[in-house]
């Protein structure tokens, strides 16, 4: 058995840059991937997928210029190229992180399926067939999560269905899309390829698309995938589906009291996703999980044994890169800097990336409701900011939720383009503790999306 100081199980966006830092520092360290370099992030999640947004974004304006008076007399959609580029950008992404941690000093870098023989001890079925066997005193989990597929809904083992890891190998463009969810990753990928062509269907189980977000943002993203010809039902799930040989997919959809059949030529499961920890052995450790499989974390991020840690979205909670990525600088500074941070109060900021953004930063106005705090909401649509009237895209809306006492800014949500850009603007705000107030008089350059923050804060009167 070879001893480490740290092991690393997961290269994801803590693991990776965790395992680097804890090499310079001089800590003999491990990293174990079962899979490729890189976790969900380069591999799956937001380098494919935004690059495909920005193919099917070149798509939208293509079939828009000529209203802006450049005219185009037509376009075509190549997967294939679509598909290529993705690749290829994943693969610099991948190969570049990969060579930076073989090429580091203290770190090694094996890629095999790692099982807890003990609390700090683990196993590794190598890609090379052989097991080889670990121990140290920190380990640090960083295992992701994967796709949940309903297996209790009838014959979904029967049809060729697509998760969002599988759907960014097609290099044919779906016929008929019928995505079942309508959250983020649903909605991205429903723009996405209704832009490159498909009839595409969104069936969602909750009263409305995108449940967690105040209705009027629910509301204005639906108007807008609607615009694009996405039929969405709500208040509906699927029931069972339906498939022979190469045939079309039907799938039996009860919508409130009636149930409709639906044909499609690919399904795309897109209901939420589970933690990857079912082959860890985690009961040979001792350490905790909940009900779904989550790793429990103090706010130190520490499981119930000490010295084992879960970083990223195999703790649960915001499954986001992000968030990720400060676990690792938490854990870090706390063990190797001599600080006492917590995951507790952080700001949680994240973006959906359709077309246009959506990008939100602390509470909605349901949360500030149900607190029973004295707020305020300040709104204003795209239709009234210069800069998208200029640009010739006027879909969405911006709004703030502050607090009527101290002009304190709450919350924020802005639907238009480049939202997630605009939302950062106030979440540092909300950071460095300026007032709504403040900003309503504040100078911004003209024209810019982020000087009609002078305009949605005089909506609020003092």
């Amino acid at each position: 058995m070879k001893k480490y100081d740290a092991i690393i199980i997961g290269s994801g966006q803590a693991g990776a840059p965790l395992a680097k830092k804890l090499a310079q520092a001089g800590k003999k360290t491990l990293i174990v991937e079962k899979r490729v370099y890189g976790g969900t992030c380069i591999n799956d999640g937001c380098t494919p997928t935004k690059t495909m947004v920005a193919s099917a974004r070149m798509a939208y304006l293509a079939s828009k210029c000529n209203d802006m008076g450049v005219t185009i007399k037509g376009y075509k959609v190549d997967m294939r190229q679509i598909k290529k580029h993705k690749d290829e950008i994943v693969l610099k992404s991948r190969n570049g992180s990969q060579q930076a941690a073989e090429s580091t000093e203290n770190l090694d870098v094996l890629f095999g399926d790692a099982t807890f023989t003990a609390a700090k001890t683990i196993k590794v079925a190598t890609k090379k067939g052989d097991v080889k066997k670990f121990s140290a005193e920190l380990i640090f989990i960083n295992t992701g999560g994967k796709p949940v597929i309903p297996h209790d809904i009838q014959g979904i083992d029967d049809v060729n269905y697509l998760t969002s890891t599988s759907i960014l190998e097609l290099e044919k463009v779906p016929e008929h899309l019928l995505i079942i969810g309508g959250n983020y990753i649903g909605l991205e990928f429903a723009q996405m390829f209704a832009r490159f062509g498909s009839k595409v269907t969104i069936i969602e189980r909750s009263e409305r698309i995108l449940a967690h977000e105040d209705e009027d943002i629910s509301m204005e993203m639906t108007r807008i995938l609607q615009q694009e010809n996405i039929t969405i039902h709500t208040s509906a799930k699927v029931t069972r589906f339906k498939q022979k040989s190469s045939e079309k997919i039907t799938s039996f959809v009860k919508i409130s009291d009636s149930e409709e059949k639906i044909k499609s030529s690919h399904v795309l499961l897109a209901i939420g996703r589970k933690p990857q920890t079912d082959t860890l052995g985690l009961d040979k450790a001792g350490v905790n999980t909940d009900e779904k499989g989550f790793i429990k974390v103090n706010d130190k991020l520490e499981t119930n044994i000490e010295g084992i840690y879960a970083l990223g979205d195999v703790k649960g909670g915001p499954a986001f890169t992000h968030i990720s990525y400060n676990d690792y600088t938490i854990v870090y500074r706390n063990l190797f800097e001599g600080e006492n941070l917590s995951t507790n109060d952080r700001p949680v900021p994240y973006c959906m990336f359709t077309d246009p953004e959506l990008g939100r930063v602390g509470i909605t106005e349901t949360e500030a409701k149900q607190k029973g705090l004295n707020y305020k909401v300040a709104k204003l649509q795209m239709s009234h900011v210069a800069r998208a009237i200029e640009t010739g895209d006027t879909r969405g809306l911006m709004k703030a939720v502050v607090d009527a006492d101290t002009r304190e800014i709450l919350g924020v949500a802005i639907v238009g383009t480049e939202g997630g850009e605009i939302m950062s603007v106030l979440q540092m705000a909300m950071e460095g503790g300026i007032t709504y107030d403040r900003i309503r008089y504040c100078v911004f350059a003209h024209p810019t999306y982020s000087e009609s923050l002078n305009n949605l804060f005089m909506a609020l009167e003092d």
